[in-house]
């Protein structure tokens, strides 16, 4: 009704206009006229006022089915409380319940060292059951890490024992000509056998301070019945070296440099169960092992390659890259210490200047 009325006004309107063009009534009769029907068609309007719209069963109907379906939401939230309530629940292992996963870590002073151990550090935390065993090359535990260490949120044993003389790298020595880090990775055995009882559940890994893990890895390992091994990545001058895995076996290695040792595998591509590690405590690091040797030295006593576990979907995952840091260039340091204007020995930033360089000079 509403709708042919004010199309009744809208034409009459026009109409008006037209015959006061063509009968040329006078502007007030045309005026007079114009105004009754506006008039006529406000009062029409505030009648309407109030009044129910036409569109009243339409919006019935659509909240009649909105109300169906808040109806059927509810009772299918109900079905999901009643099952979930319903379902035995999911029992998760607790932290106690897994086995420890006890990481080595030789380390010694130098400008990287806080940074690399931080970084190292910050990994560990998102390991649950992580027992870290740092092992300073030095006479003595040095402050920084023992700091660090009592910052980090980790469970961890601080260690110390200084390289023999004669196993120190000289100034000009190629890195690789003497194998690191013997002696601290012997003294953490040493404290693991001395420490440790027999029976408890546990792996152990050697992960050096510079190297680069994904969380992952440490999952892979941590179930390991004798000697669990995997991929290391940017090792060896190859993008990485791996066991070669046929029929859930261990049958060769992918390698570049003498693969016919013993073990050609890098330090952080295996792992060892405790229980192995405790019931050979004859089982150790040979500081006189030829050039890449050391860690079939340590291995050979353990176990044979047939015994060999592969993790990381059968050695096909990197999961663990051999990485380096750059060392830093200190040229403006230096030349401003020489002015007296060196940095603020009091701000930590790696260990001490001297310390750190006499270091490097034996390595």
């Amino acid at each position: 009704m509403d709708g042919v009325f004010l199309l009744f006004v809208a034409i009459f309107t026009a109409y008006l206009g037209t015959m006061a063009t063509r009968m040329k009534l006078k502007l007030k009769t045309v005026f007079v006229l114009y105004f009754t029907v506006s008039l006529m068609g406000l009062v029409y309007a505030l009648m309407q006022l109030g009044q129910r719209c036409d569109c009243t069963e339409h919006d019935m109907a659509k909240d009649r089915a909105i109300s169906r379906l808040r109806d059927e939401l509810h009772r299918l939230q109900a079905q999901i409380r009643q099952l979930e309530e319903a379902k035995p629940p999911q029992k998760q292992p607790s932290k106690s319940s897994l086995p420890t996963i006890f990481v080595i870590t030789p380390t010694y002073a130098r400008l990287v060292q806080k940074a690399e151990l931080t970084r190292l550090s910050h990994t560990f935390l998102h390991v649950p059951q992580l027992h870290w065993i740092v092992v300073e090359d030095s006479p003595q535990k040095t402050p920084l890490v023992t700091d660090l260490l009592m910052k980090s949120g980790l469970t961890y044993t601080h260690l110390h024992v200084p390289t023999a003389k004669e196993r120190k790298l000289q100034e000009g020595d190629p890195s690789w000509l003497k194998p690191r880090g013997v002696e601290q990775r012997n003294e953490g055995l040493r404290w693991l056998r001395e420490d440790r009882r027999d029976g408890q559940q546990g792996v152990v890994y050697f992960a050096d301070d510079d190297n680069t893990y994904s969380l992952q890895i440490f999952e892979e390992m941590r179930n390991t019945q004798r000697v669990s091994v995997w991929p290391v990545g940017l090792v060896g001058a190859m993008k990485f070296e791996s066991p070669v895995v046929e029929g859930g076996k261990v049958v060769r290695f992918h390698t570049g440099w003498r693969p016919n040792r013993p073990f050609p595998m890098d330090m952080a591509g295996f792992a060892v169960s405790l229980k192995l590690v405790l019931t050979n405590p004859e089982a150790c690091f040979d500081g006189e092992a030829p050039m890449g040797f050391l860690e079939s030295s340590f291995l050979k006593g353990l176990v044979t390659m047939d015994e060999l576990e592969p993790k990381a979907d059968n050695c096909t995952k990197v999961l663990v890259w051999h990485t380096r840091t750059e060392k830093p260039k200190m040229k403006r340091e230096e030349a401003l210490q020489a002015q007296g204007l060196g940095s603020d020995p009091a701000v930590e930033a790696s260990p001490e200047r001297k310390v750190q360089q006499r270091r490097d000079d034996n390595r």
